[in-house]
């Protein structure tokens, strides 16, 4: 639906103005093409940008009248429209394929999305229901079968105009499968991440803190600084800018760069991870170390108040901080394979989704860029939803029940 200038051509002119059209100075001069809300192309035109750009506006919000779907339309259930696109299609199916769609459609779609206005159905929603049956352990040729359903029904209404788009489209349905292979092989329980505080030197707890109370990852925790361009308590806010790398060949070996996959964010600043940074920074004042910095893209060389960094005031290699982690893992019991400083960034996911954190929320403390891959990493520790069992029934009683009382 875009908002067309009919006073002057696209191209432009030698000297790069924009020609006049043969229309140019007669009658309205923006056009606005758009489809009403039975199918067919049609246009309106306005003598004002503004004018048109509104219209636009509300056309492509499907507010517009012209646009707009009926009332029924819109409250209409997908139970109520997987039923209308089950019966208007199934004459053309074979007897086995009439028994599975209706099959699947009652017993896998229908519970978990048949009273749901079909405009309601949201990316997240099926993203969530991919999620729930993964970690059902359904078989994932059977979960693709459910889903190509869930796709077919949803597209169907898109082009009987009763919903605007297809949740179904943003689904990478092959990434979400292979998705499992990000989940964590192990994550610490709270005795065995409190084990490890113990174990790791005073000089080094609250890096242990920032992983399994804030979820930064390990570059993210020695690069860090005592200033508010990483820690504002103040506003109660950790600023994830910056990582520490190191590699011989570059900016003297140290530099700060931004964090894995572009992951910056501000998040909320855990008040018992603020005490421990505070009791550090009072027992092991930040070493100054001279830096070069390209998070902002050009290199800056600056002097940064490491929050953590060895004996001798030098930031970690790669190198030293992997002997030390070692030494502090297995003080703690931790196992070699897949006991590292990741391991406290799956243990903060994991202690927000058990403790009913909402899904955009654990996206958004880890960083995540799309909540997909949140879903998918963490896929076997979202609670599974009991089914209702009896609730309408129960509440049909209860009124009528009521409606007796004298």
């Amino acid at each position: 639906m875009p908002v067309d200038d009919l006073w002057f051509l696209n191209k432009r002119g030698p000297n790069g103005k924009r020609l006049p059209s043969k229309r140019h100075g007669q009658g309205n001069r923006w056009r606005v093409r758009f489809t009403d809300a039975s199918g067919r192309a049609r246009t309106m035109f306005f003598e004002r940008k503004v004018d048109a750009d509104a219209w636009d506006a509300d056309a492509r919000a499907g507010v517009a009248r012209e646009t707009r779907v009926d009332l029924a339309d819109r409250q209409i259930t997908f139970r109520e429209y997987g039923e209308r696109w089950r019966l208007s299609r199934e004459i053309g199916w074979a007897v086995e394929t009439r028994r599975r769609v209706e099959s699947n459609l009652r017993l896998h779609l229908y519970p978990v999305f048949g009273d749901q206005p079909a405009r309601s159905i949201r990316l997240t929603s099926v993203l969530e229901w991919l999620t729930r049956r993964l970690s059902e352990d359904t078989p994932r040729s059977t979960l693709r079968l459910y889903f190509e359903l869930l796709d077919a029904v949803l597209a169907a209404a898109v082009t009987d105009k009763l919903i605007p788009d297809n949740p179904c489209d943003g689904v990478k349905l092959a990434q979400v499968l292979r998705g499992v292979s990000r989940v964590p092989k192990w994550v610490p329980t709270e005795a065995e991440v409190l084990a490890l505080i113990d174990a790791v030197p005073p000089r080094y707890r609250a890096a242990i803190w920032l992983g399994a109370g804030q979820g930064c990852r390990h570059g993210e925790a020695l690069g860090m600084e005592d200033s508010t361009r990483c820690i504002d308590v103040g506003r109660g806010e950790l600023h994830i800018v910056q990582q520490l790398r190191y590699s011989p060949k570059v900016y003297d070996g140290f530099y700060l760069s931004e964090p894995k996959a572009r992951s910056s964010g501000t998040i909320d600043l855990d008040p018992v991870v603020a005490e421990m940074l505070a009791d550090h920074v009072r027992e092991f004042p930040p070493v100054g170390v001279d830096l070069v910095d390209i998070c902002g893209g050009d290199p800056v060389r600056r002097t940064v108040p490491l929050l953590f960094t060895t004996t001798r005031g030098r930031p970690f290699t790669d190198r030293t901080w992997s002997r030390e982690w070692a030494r502090w893992r297995e003080a703690a019991g931790w196992p070699k394979e897949h006991g590292t400083f990741h391991a406290l960034r799956h243990f903060f996911a994991t202690t927000l989704i058990t403790n009913h954190a909402e899904p955009q929320e654990v996206q958004r403390l880890l960083r995540h860029k799309t909540l997909r891959i949140t879903l998918e990493t963490y896929v076997h520790w979202w609670p599974k939803r009991e089914r209702t069992r009896g609730l309408v029934g129960a509440a049909l009683r209860a009124a009528a029940d009521g409606s007796h009382r004298p």
